[in-house]
């Protein structure tokens, strides 16, 4: 198991990850520690624990709103195979009445033109 270590708030965490997770974890900590910054920035010194708690509500607030996305694109996608797959069926009944269409055309322009061959005098 790897390990890195972690700044957020200036103070270092050293924590275990997967054999070749050390970099997402490094970017993970990163990103959280700006939302601390951010919240130290806005708010000033209003305790440790507090202002890791409020980023962590607010870590928390951005994953909801993106599994709504998400949910909602999954719905369009849903949505829009639907539409595919209905409108893939009525092209395949186009094409087997089309089918159906040529082949009687078809069958009778033969009855035609056997019926013309056969009242044609021979030379």
């Amino acid at each position: 198991m790897a390990q890195v270590t972690v700044t957020i708030d200036g103070k270092a965490y050293r924590m275990a990850c997967d054999e070749g997770q050390e970099e997402h974890l490094l970017d993970l900590g990163e990103r959280f520690d700006r939302y601390v910054s951010h919240l130290k920035a806005s708010f000033g010194e209003i305790g440790d624990q507090r202002i890791t708690v409020m980023a962590g509500i607010m870590v928390m607030d951005e994953l909801s709103e993106l599994q709504k996305r998400i949910k909602a694109l999954e719905n369009e996608i849903s949505g829009l195979k639907k539409t595919r797959d209905d409108a893939l069926n009525k092209a395949d009944k186009n094409d087997a009445a089309l089918t159906g269409a040529l082949s009687i055309l078809a069958e009778r322009m033969e009855s035609l033109a056997t019926r013309l061959s056969a009242t044609r005098p021979l030379q």
